[in-house]
């Protein structure tokens, strides 16, 4: 399977149906700011290079975010955040993502939600993420990459639960998430996934976290500073 394969399969999930009302829904009534605008509502694919080293994991799409744009991180605050740190640290062509066709490029990055339609209160339920997790898992299989980005507790979870890896084979040191936490993981040989990579922490950037300065620029610049050090090794 392909990428474009798997997105087309993707675009017809209809698994979850509390998810597939929802989107569409959002779909329709629209926030009155984009009351002109045509939404996507419907599942979001991955989005970025897909010969990328580094895989960035969030959490779902935004009602009036990616699930009016169709594209990850795009239309909302936690993009705004995203992006900017992303141009900085040269894996972006641009600062800001607004829609899906003004032009943003990703650079040895690929980033896709561990859900992939909005859900209410942007709270997915566990059922709702198992539903999603093999469009994920293949993702990870075909790229390949050699640097997991984790933003918030739940894509950590996640990861951990797909790779079932042991932090450095032999230290007893717990894997727990905690912002800019770096692990280096290796899996069983059986596993599709690579068998040796880096897994690294950080706060998701929503609006509640960063207006409140749980999360700061400089907290997330370091993050992806981190980040352009182990791909440049």
């Amino acid at each position: 399977m392909t990428l474009q394969q798997l997105n087309a399969e993707l675009l017809c999930c209809r698994r979850c149906p509390r998810l597939v009302e929802w989107r569409e829904r959002m779909a329709l009534e629209k926030r009155r700011a984009y009351r002109d605008q045509v939404y996507w509502g419907k599942p979001v694919p991955g989005f970025g290079d897909p010969h990328a080293r580094v895989f960035v994991v969030g959490l779902a799409p935004g009602a009036h975010g990616s699930n009016r744009t169709g594209r990850q991180f795009t239309g909302d605050a936690s993009g705004d955040f995203l992006y900017q740190a992303l141009y900085k640290a040269g894996f972006a062509s641009q600062p800001s993502s607004v829609s899906c066709d003004d032009g943003l490029i990703l650079s040895d990055l690929y980033t896709a939600p561990v859900c992939r339609c909005a859900p209410p209160d942007n709270k997915p339920t566990r059922q709702e993420m198992v539903n999603c997790q093999p469009y994920l898992e293949s993702e990870l299989a075909l790229i390949q990459p050699k640097i997991l980005i984790a933003l918030g507790r739940i894509a950590f979870d996640a990861i951990l639960s797909m790779y079932s890896p042991v932090f450095n084979m032999q230290s007893k040191t717990p894997i727990v998430f905690s912002h800019a936490a770096v692990y280096h993981l290796q899996t069983s040989k059986l596993s599709i996934h690579p068998t040796d990579f880096w897994l690294i922490c950080s706060y998701h950037p929503s609006r509640q976290n960063t207006q409140t300065g749980r999360l700061t620029m400089d907290m997330f610049d370091q993050v992806w500073m981190n980040v352009r050090v182990l791909v440049e090794r």
